[in-house]
């Protein structure tokens, strides 16, 4: 009997089939008709979003869509979702597109952290809030996020609350020179003049726990309904009462008249690195000296000491006020983590 002879053709049988998947394409779904929201709070994983014209809105419940990958979604954030956006109970839409930022506020968990951390998006006003006492004011955090504000490109803000337990002096005196305006602000006080400055901005609260963020939230907004807590005797520092940031509009008040503006409350923080930003931007935050580091040697640290500096020069011709000087120098060694930070 003649052995067969086994052909190639006959091996086929044996191989592992092949995939059947369908040839990708280029082609990308066009969301540019979907319906825009603003993310106002976002909780393990679910994005709230704000939907609608003035007068007409309803808050969406979204995840973010798969395709977004590692892209943060941030509290501010414009965002375009699709899926059911009727804000009806137990709907949830998706999150499919990030709209361009006009700003980010950032910071690093310290200054040897790597890793930018976004807080707000959008915002165009920093609101320093710190209290006179219960816990002290600390000028390094404060200046840490100046630092952090003017490099994101927004407006700053400091308001100085428990005005009833200590003097706003001396605060007013080292913050001055760098034109930061001051809101002084006690319980119970006539909030008008604070309106007016919120009045068609999108302000982010930044500050220590305890300080009187939420309260204050709530006194402008009366039905925020923002926790709020203590200070501990013993440390002098307060407890984390708000766990997210939460963007809130503010309430229409006679003799305050066009956008009464927005409020982004945010947790209370205990550390501001600025690891993700140079003494070149800080520097050019500021008008007023860049044209008086250009005269400086290469590599110049600004500081105080530094050989040639540009800023000593323009002190010593008058150009530039010694008070000036010292309130910049004094934001550098909070930018490095130096006392009181």
């Amino acid at each position: 009997m003649t052995p067969r002879v086994v052909g190639e053709d006959d091996h086929a049988r044996f191989e592992r089939p092949k995939r059947r998947t369908r040839p990708r394409t280029k082609l990308r779904p066009d969301y540019s008709d979907a319906e825009v929201g603003m993310v106002i709070t976002i909780d393990r994983g679910r994005y709230t979003c704000l939907v609608g014209e003035d007068g007409d809105t309803r808050e969406v419940i979204a995840t973010k869509a798969r395709q977004l990958g590692r892209k943060g979604v941030i509290v501010g954030d414009r965002a375009r979702l699709v899926g059911d956006t009727s804000g009806a109970e137990g709907t949830l839409a998706r999150i499919v597109e990030v709209l361009d930022r006009d700003s980010v506020l950032r910071r690093t968990a310290d200054d040897d952290d790597p890793y930018e951390r976004p807080i707000v998006a959008n915002a165009t006003q920093l609101v320093i809030v710190t209290a006179l006492a219960d816990p002290p004011p600390r000028t390094g955090m404060i200046d840490r996020v100046l630092v952090a504000g003017y490099d994101a490109g927004l407006q700053p803000l400091l308001c100085l609350t428990k005005a009833d337990l200590g003097s706003p002096e001396e605060l007013v005196a080292m913050y001055g020179p760098l034109d930061v305006p001051i809101e002084v602000t006690r319980p119970g006080a006539d909030l008008t003049g604070l309106r007016r400055r919120l009045a068609g901005h999108r302000s982010v609260f930044i500050g220590h726990s305890g300080v009187g963020k939420s309260t204050l939230v709530n006194a402008l907004i009366p039905d925020a309904n923002r926790s709020t807590g203590v200070v501990n005797e013993v440390t002098g520092k307060g407890r984390h009462t708000s766990t997210a940031a939460y963007a809130i509009r503010l309430p229409q008040v006679p003799g305050i008249e066009g956008d009464s503006g927005w409020v982004i409350d945010t947790p209370g923080v205990r550390s501001f690195g600025l690891s993700h930003v140079s003494r070149d931007r800080i520097v050019a935050a500021f008008d007023d000296l860049p044209q008086y580091v250009a005269d400086c040697p290469r590599g110049c640290t600004h500081e105080a000491g530094a050989e040639e500096c540009g800023l000593d020069a323009a002190v010593a011709r008058g150009d530039l006020s010694a008070e000036r000087l010292a309130s910049f120098r004094r934001m550098l060694v909070g930018e490095r983590g130096g006392p009181g930070s």
